[in-house]
């Protein structure tokens, strides 16, 4: 299955022609001067992509349903009824299931990002379109599974004795957090990968090290018990932590600790989200630096 592009996202090749002589041709940048068309362009990409994962599979579509039930339900019957976890925070095991698929997100949105570039090369070098649109698309290709994944999640939710709460509108800042946080190590990811192939096993480290130090498979009580109030708070300078325990708190239930209430001082919020926000306007400056040379490094 071949990606179709519209006609009118894809712009005729420069003429080289048209430039006087010695001057020097730039590469298509990054967005093109068009941020909705880079959103096309993504969601198309996107879209292939979510179908031809599935292409050919007798269920289809529904195993991106049938596989998160399944996983969630074995990890919903381990801590349970095999464990049966009885900390202070209710529905751990749905709060287990939510910090997998935060997690799932940022993996998906970044692994699928690295090689997007020199995967997609036979476009990058042949047509002239915005750059950005090629890291982007995997990013909407996690998002597409992030809400898939929501439907799982909130079944086992609902089964557990849990009921909705009005918290749950906090869900699209949460995203949005998400998505920024995302988005910063993707452009960074994409344009390095091209020069340096290091770039992926060094990032596959540094994804399993923020799996192990964020409160996924335990809990902020648990942490406490261990360390200490003072110690554990220092494990929410992670700015993933602070996704996964501010959920908890907003989609799950009260019990589980606010991001901020786990930091001890509501002013230490500032130090994840700057940087979450460093590393986003670092990846943008990059990238937009980077996209006009990218084409003739593959």
């Amino acid at each position: 299955m071949s990606v179709t592009l519209d006609p009118a996202d894809v712009a005729a090749a420069p003429d080289p022609e048209a430039d006087p002589p010695g001057r020097e041709i730039k590469g298509p940048s990054a967005t093109g001067g068009d941020l909705r068309r880079v959103m096309r362009l993504a969601y198309e990409l996107a879209r292939t992509d979510f179908k031809l994962r599935f292409f050919g599979s007798a269920l289809g579509y529904l195993w991106t349903l049938m596989r998160p039930l399944l996983l969630f339900g074995v990890l919903y019957f381990v801590f349970s009824v095999a464990l049966k976890f009885d900390g202070d925070e209710k529905y751990f095991p749905v709060a287990l299931l939510l910090g997998l698929v935060l997690y799932q997100f940022i993996q998906e949105s970044t692994n699928g990002a690295i090689r997007s570039i020199v995967m997609r090369e036979h476009i990058v070098r042949k047509v002239d379109f915005p750059r950005l649109a090629v890291p982007l698309a995997a990013v909407m290709l996690a998002g597409f599974n992030l809400a898939l994944n929501m439907i799982p999640l909130i079944i086992f939710f609902l089964a557990s004795g849990g009921t909705p709460m009005l918290s749950w509108l906090e869900f699209p800042l949460l995203v949005l957090y998400l998505l920024i946080m995302a988005l910063g190590p993707v452009m960074l990811l994409s344009a390095l990968f091209v020069r340096y192939r290091d770039v992926e096993p060094i990032w596959e480290v540094i994804l399993a090290v923020t799996f192990y130090i964020t409160p996924i498979f335990y809990t902020l009580s648990t942490l406490r018990e261990q360390l200490g109030a003072d110690e554990s708070r220092f494990f929410f300078f992670n700015p993933f932590a602070v996704a996964v325990q501010q959920g908890r708190h907003s989609l799950i239930d009260p019990s589980h600790p606010s991001a901020t209430q786990a930091l001890g001082n509501p002013a230490w919020i500032a130090f994840p989200f700057g940087l979450v926000l460093i590393v986003f306007l670092a990846g943008v400056y990059y990238f937009v630096k980077r996209a006009p040379e990218l084409a003739e490094e593959l």
